[in-house]
This record gives structure tokens, C-alpha cells and sequence, in this order.
């Protein structure tokens, strides 16, 4: 459990995904009372970001830059404090509302300071063996969570939070769907992909440059993300998509790339939206696809066991398919069912993750297969 970022975290993040959905639909229901000193909403995005997403990217980035740079990375009891801090920030969230400020704001910073120093540590000092150069896009834009974290914690400055704790994000997911479908359809379709350093390298641009886009004027804003979204399409469409589709385990990684893009458009399009349906897109569409693959491949791969994805992990995917459908699209049909889909939404998701921690954790729990210690 403590050799390596990925054991603890990918269990964990299951652990609340399964459970905040159902709290938070209770909540809206009003049979379960908010945290002290949150709005409702403040409770959910904080859990859905900085609870379940930090977790992700957590476990991921602990996981792949020791890859990428070569060294041990952190384990033992660096990970057992890591997991404590995580742990004791959900307890600060749900019954710190009541504490002193001075105790409850640090509290609340503990976990994401101490994983974002440890993961920049790990790429910095390592930055002379490091196999990715752009990898500086991580120690920019993982700073920026810190910010984004408190101004979503400040009612006044609740939006600004969100857009900003999104943009990180999406950049992280943009950086990941680049390296990994690259080895994806090499494996799999042995199919090199094409790839443009123009390209490329204007996409990585504008997705770091949204960082600052919460600030910039409407107009700005919205040339900004409309660029990124059509440059990240036309990528997607040089990236054999005849092929990827073939394979849900694929399909579903080009849909959430495709969903990202999505998300970016309909962010700045007027319309009358049932359920922010921008903000869902990217949440059920992108991380809601896109997690539940990349927990199999990585709990799989890297604990020496060959990467495939039978029944069980086709079903998952199927579930969360299903629960973007209800979810996102559904609503805008017939927004008179709007409250009874969430409820069927959030018991998908809910479901899908469930059936991802019963699979994935006995894995992460034992040695590998390989004989290889991590």
C-alpha cells in the first residue's frame, strides 16, 4: 500500500466518489444539513475538485514523475503522512466550519501543500533526467490549486475558484491525453500518431494561459477558450479516431478529450442551460470517462499484470457512459426530470466507482507479479 502514490490514492478517491454524490443529492433534498460555514454548492465543488480530483491527480503524479525523472519517488511513511493529511481534510471540511479561522484555513491547506511541494521537489530536482521538458507546465499551474482552493472557499469569490480550479485541470488532462493515447495507439493499432510541435505546442499554451482567464474580459475569455477547443478537435481528428473507437477502453479516453473541448465552447455560448452544464461536461464527460480507464490501465500496468479490460471494467465504462448521458444531455430534454436524473446520475457514478474500488483494490493491496518490488 505504501510503496508507490497510486495504492493509497486510487482507493481512496473510489471511497469518495461513492459516498459525496449521495450526500450531496441528500443535501439538496434537505435531509442532510451542510458543513458549518459552506454553502451547499461550495461543499460539492470542494469535494468533487480538492476531495475526489486532487486524490486523482494525486495518486497519478506521484506515480508518473518518479517515471519520468527517473528516481525512487515517495513512499512509506511520506505517503502514510500524505494520506493522514488527506484523511484529516475531509474532517476540517465537514465540522471546521465552527473552528477558529486561524486553525480551520491551515488545516484546510495542509494536504495540497505538502503533495504540490513533494511533486514539484520530485520534477525539479529531477529536471536534468526528466523525459519531458514541458513538465514545467506542472510546476507552474500546481501552485495555482493553493489559490484556487481558497477562493472557492470564499463565498464572494466562489466563481472565480471554480473557473480557476477548472483550468488546472484541464490542463493536467490535456498533458496526460497527449503522452498517453501517443502509446495508446502505438500498442494497441501499432499506429504512430502524427504529431505537430506547432501544434502541440499551442494547445499546451492556451490550456496553461486559461489559467489566467478567469481575469481576463469576456471577449478575451471566450477567443481564448474557443481556440483551445478547436485546435484540441482538429488534433483529435489527425489521431485515427476510426481506429480508437473501435476499443471502448479508447473510445472513452476521446471522448472525454472531445468533452473537454466541449466543456471550453459551451462555457462561453449564451443559452439556457438545465444543471451547469458546462461545468458537468467537463466533470461527468472528462473525469468521469477518463478516471475510471486510467485507474484499470494504471492499477493493472503497474502492478506488472497485463492491461485488459474484461466485463467487468467494459461494464464500468458502460455505467459512466450512461451516467453522462442522464447526467448532461438527458436534462436538456426534459428538464421537468431534472431532480429525479441527478438522483439517477449521482447513483451511476456512484455505482461505476464502486465497481472500480472493488476491482482495483485487491491489486493495489498485494505485491507485484512480476517480481518487481514497485
Amino acid at each position: 500500500m505504501w510503496l508507490v502514490g497510486f495504492r493509497p490514492f486510487f482507493p481512496l478517491a473510489c471511497l469518495l466518489a461513492v459516498v459525496t454524490p449521495g450526500v450531496w443529492v441528500a443535501m439538496l433534498a434537505g435531509v442532510v444539513t451542510p458543513p458549518p460555514g459552506l454553502m451547499p454548492l461550495q461543499w460539492h465543488a470542494h469535494e468533487m475538485f480538492h476531495g475526489f480530483g486532487l486524490a486523482v491527480l494525486g495518486g497519478f503524479l506521484l506515480t508518473a514523475t518518479k517515471n519520468w525523472v527517473q528516481v525512487r519517488g515517495h513512499h512509506g511513511h511520506t505517503l502514510q503522512l500524505l494520506v493522514t493529511a488527506w484523511t484529516f481534510e475531509r474532517l476540517v471540511v465537514w465540522f471546521g466550519g465552527s473552528w477558529p479561522a486561524w486553525f480551520r484555513w491551515p488545516a484546510l491547506h495542509v494536504f495540497p501543500a505538502l503533495l504540490i511541494t513533494l511533486v514539484l521537489w520530485t520534477l525539479v530536482r529531477g529536471r536534468k533526467a526528466d523525459s519531458y521538458r514541458d513538465n514545467v507546465l506542472f510546476i507552474i499551474a500546481l501552485p495555482v490549486l493553493l489559490a484556487a482552493r481558497a477562493l472557492l472557499l470564499l463565498p464572494e469569490h466562489f466563481a472565480a475558484g471554480v473557473a480557476l480550479t477548472l483550468a488546472v485541470f484541464r490542463l493536467a488532462f490535456v498533458v496526460m491525453l497527449e503522452r498517453t493515447l501517443t502509446q495508446f495507439m502505438k500498442a494497441l493499432f501499432q499506429v504512430s500518431l502524427p504529431r505537430s510541435p506547432w501544434l502541440d505546442g499551442a494547445v499546451k499554451l492556451l490550456a496553461l494561459s486559461s489559467l489566467v482567464s478567469p481575469a481576463l474580459p469576456f471577449a478575451a475569455r471566450a477567443t481564448l477558450q474557443v481556440s483551445l477547443a478547436v485546435l484540441l478537435v482538429v488534433r483529435f481528428a489527425r489521431w485515427s479516431p476510426q481506429l480508437a473507437f473501435r476499443r471502448l477502453d479508447l473510445a472513452v479516453m476521446y471522448l472525454g478529450g472531445l468533452a473537454l473541448a466541449a466543456q471550453l465552447v459551451l462555457d462561453v455560448l449564451p443559452g439556457d442551460w438545465v444543471g451547469t452544464l458546462p461545468l458537468h461536461v467537463f466533470t461527468f464527460g472528462t473525469m468521469g470517462l477518463i478516471i475510471p480507464a486510467m485507474f484499470f490501465r494504471i492499477a493493472k500496468g503497474h502492478t506488472g499484470r497485463p492491461v485488459v479490460f474484461g466485463p467487468l471494467e467494459k461494464a464500468v465504462l458502460w455505467v459512466m457512459l450512461l451516467a453522462f448521458v442522464t447526467r448532461v444531455v438527458i436534462p436538456q430534454l426534459a428538464p421537468s426530470l431534472y431532480r429525479e436524473l441527478l438522483w439517477a446520475a449521482a447513483g451511476l457514478w456512484m455505482t461505476g466507482f464502486a465497481l472500480v474500488g472493488v476491482r482495483i483494490t485487491p491489486l493495489l493491496l498485494a505485491e507485484r507479479v512480476d517480481g518487481k518490488e514497485h
